[in-house]
């Protein structure tokens, strides 16, 4: 029993270095532009959603699968945020600010549906 136990600390201790490891040697994206208008503007909208579902599952108005699912969406809804600032030195074009903040309507017309019942 100490053995397996032993056994898996030493598997966990080299998945994260390894993971570690990895990360650090991920490739770099371009400097983030914080006064950027419309990344600030679809990080705030991030930020508010992730508060709502937080609201939401206090409240007990959405449950943890729900909860799961919107927050999936929202990292989604980051990577691809990232991946067009990488291509953009930083920065957003109008359109993918429109693709973005679309996306993000959909997620918070279901946030609402959940909190609300309808």
């Amino acid at each position: 029993m100490l053995m397996n136990t032993m056994r898996y600390k030493l598997i966990a201790f080299g998945l994260v270095a390894a993971l570690a490891s990895t990360a650090a040697s991920a490739q770099v994206y371009p400097v983030y532009d914080p006064g950027h208008g419309r990344i600030n503007q679809v990080n705030q909208r991030l930020a508010n959603q992730q508060n709502r579902i937080y609201a939401g599952i206090a409240d007990g108005q959405i449950n943890p699968m729900q909860a799961f699912r919107d927050e999936r969406q929202d990292a989604n809804i980051a990577s691809r945020e990232m991946r067009d600032e990488a291509m953009h030195g930083g920065h957003l074009t109008a359109q993918e600010q429109q693709h973005l903040n679309r996306s993000l309507n959909n997620d918070s017309n279901r946030i609402h549906y959940q909190r609300n019942g309808y």
